[in-house]
């Protein structure tokens, strides 16, 4: 029975992190003060579930994991957190009487006073695994300091309460590590939003179905809303007219389906007032790190400006000569046999080393051969000959957008339009700024990859990477009767380490050792990964034990010739223990594959470490 309350208590505990994992998500823009209150609010609410859910092991004695949400609320929490979680748990506890009120409130007290005490030694901001390991040995260390003082002495201590214990141990330290990713998950969040949300122009996320997933400040305030918040979720079928929002959906699903982007795109919008507006719209379809489709990213400038001053220059060249004058573009004139009428100043800088050629009277034919000459643009060779001319010149009287590669790194859009009597309007703008706002969006679909399968310390693979990637090979060695190596790797004395040196000393030492590792595992096949905190893993498909055990010597001894300090060390450097392990030894599963060269590492470690050890049978390899 106590057996089955205990797993009803822990199934409580998870649920309630779960509930504050999805609580946080939804009210992200409460305060510090509101989100540790509603942190120590629904810790306190679990442990008073926890506490309806106990059993009665002793007269007035209960059995629950209200420790655990009381310690995850102190530590993780702060102050008002648990003081809002010790305040319900205390309430209910008395309400609940018996003669175990006293000692349940003593427990109470020294779960939150050690709790905030690791609070503040490990800073309000950290939260790493260690910190969730000492959260978990605080809770064990406290339940079992109140099981003696309740029975009398360590002699009265039995198997079934040290189990409880080590059962809140476990239930302590899963909390703590779920509350540790997801901070840092919330992290990362934060910052690719803020990088996304307060870009220029309108920003936006869409997901497959074309729902907004995130947008910036200027898309929410366009459409008379004050928060990016208030975007989520909605369509352009809440936004626009059911046409209207029927072409913007079908245009996306096209990009979605082909994978092609839509560059520049030009399109008007008629607003309810009959004002007419002109946005140039870029999206690209976006894939996870499997390649499968997720959405796509969009960046929309508002062009309506820019149109009117095209438009009302076609109306008459008395605006069109002020126009010229203001406007930020290149504008040409061109009429029908192909010679230049007129230009403005910047139409000229657009393109300086043909610009002595781009003068009224000019033919076409003569400034792209400047063009050539000079090599102006990037996308045209020194060698083109009259071919490409003849074909460029005739692609004036056509009403066409192309995009021009210039010699100085600058991206010009060439729009030309023609007028009714066969002149041709040329429009030159510098989209510099838009390329880079797509390969920023290219870089940050990137980051995002890499943030998910890149160990930040080191550079190389992390844990999530290397168990799925032990899978997949475990799998695939099995089916092919192939071999499969493993490489546990731990550095000897590393709290020592980081005691003596500190731990940013502590970090350069485990980015060398990363270095190292890299240069072990050449091949593309091999994976060299970060296991946890100073363990590293080398994962070495086709690669027998004899084959694992050289390259564990050979890590061994580049790890020597680098020499890193040590003072707390034997050998006055940084050495590693190495555990190796075959699938040649018959394990079911990658688990065990896994748990065998963990044993053959606690066995180098136990005979006196900077040693390489097999699994099974194989002989110490010195």
């Amino acid at each position: 029975m106590p057996w089955q309350v205990l797993i009803g208590n822990v199934a409580a505990v998870a649920l309630v992190i779960s509930v504050w994992m999805h609580l946080h998500y939804k009210f992200y823009r409460l305060s510090k003060i509101q989100a540790e209150l509603g942190f120590g609010l629904m810790m306190g609410l679990g442990a008073v579930l926890s506490m309806l859910l106990s059993v009665e092991v002793d007269s007035g004695y209960y059995l629950d994991l209200r420790s655990t949400l009381l310690a995850v609320s102190a530590v993780y929490g702060g102050p008002l957190a648990v003081l809002m979680t010790a305040v319900l748990t205390s309430v209910q506890r008395i309400s609940m009487g018996g003669a175990g009120v006293e000692p349940a409130l003593i427990s109470i007290m020294l779960v939150s006073v050690f709790g905030l005490a690791l609070h503040f030694l490990f800073g309000r901001g950290s939260a790493n695994v260690r910190k969730a390991l000492a959260c978990a040995v605080m809770v064990a260390t406290v339940t079992l300091a109140m099981s003696i003082f309740h029975r009398g002495g360590w002699s009265h201590i039995t198997t079934v309460s040290l189990a409880v214990i080590g059962v809140k141990f476990a239930a302590t330290l899963a909390a703590a590590c779920v509350i540790t990713y997801f901070h840092a998950f919330t992290l990362e969040r934060d910052i690719l939003k803020a990088a996304l949300t307060q870009a220029p122009d309108f920003h936006y996320v869409k997901d497959r179905n074309s729902r907004f997933v995130v947008t910036n400040l200027n898309v929410a305030r366009n459409h008379d809303r004050t928060k990016s918040s208030e975007m989520v979720g909605l369509t352009d079928f809440d936004l626009y007219p059911r046409e209207m929002a029927q072409a913007f959906f079908d245009r996306e699903q096209e990009i979605m389906a082909s994978g092609e982007a839509l560059v520049d795109f030009e399109e008007p919008l008629v607003e309810e007032n009959g004002r007419e507006r002109w946005f140039l719209t870029s999206k690209i379809p976006l894939r996870n790190r499997h390649g499968d489709l997720v959405g796509l990213a969009g960046v929309t400038r508002d062009i309506t400006e820019k149109k009117r001053l095209i438009q009302e220059a076609l109306d008459s060249k008395t605006v069109l000569s002020q126009a010229m004058t203001e406007m930020s573009d290149g504008l040409a004139m061109f009429n029908p046999e192909g010679r230049l009428v007129f230009c403005n100043d910047q139409y000229r800088a657009a393109f300086p080393r043909s610009a002595h050629a781009r003068q009224p009277g000019t033919d076409i034919t003569a400034i792209l051969q400047a063009v050539v000459r000079s090599g102006e643009r990037v996308d045209v060779s020194p060698d083109a000959g009259d071919d490409w001319i003849e074909t460029s010149a005739a692609q004036l009287f056509l009403t066409q957008d192309s995009e021009i590669p210039m010699f100085d790194g600058r991206w010009l859009r060439q729009r030309t339009r023609l007028a009714a009597d066969g002149s041709a309007l040329v429009v030159v703008s510098d989209i510099t700024s838009m390329k880079h706002s797509e390969e920023r969006l290219t870089q940050l679909a990137l980051k995002m990859k890499g943030l998910a399968d890149t160990d930040a310390l080191t550079g190389i693979a992390n844990r999530r990477v290397f168990n799925e990637a032990i899978s997949e090979e475990f799998a695939r060695a099995r089916r092919a009767e192939s071999s499969l190596s493993l490489l546990l790797i731990d550095v000897d004395h590393f709290k020592a380490y980081n005691d003596t040196y500190g731990h940013l000393e502590g970090d350069n030492c485990l980015r060398m050792i990363g270095e190292i590792l890299r240069s072990i595992a050449k091949r593309p096949s091999d994976l060299a990964a970060r296991f946890g905190g100073e363990e590293f893993a080398i994962l070495l498909p086709g690669t027998d034990r004899d084959g694992a055990l050289r390259l564990a010597r050979m890590l061994r001894s580049a790890l020597h010739r680098r020499a890193i300090p040590h003072s707390e060390s034997s050998k006055a450097i940084v050495t590693v223990s190495i555990g190796v392990a075959n699938i040649c030894d018959r394990f079911a599963t990658s688990a065990e594959l896994v748990s065998a060269a963990d044993q053959a590492l606690y066995a180098a470690k136990k005979h006196g470490r900077d040693r390489v050890e097999a699994a099974a049978h194989q002989a110490r390899a010195a």
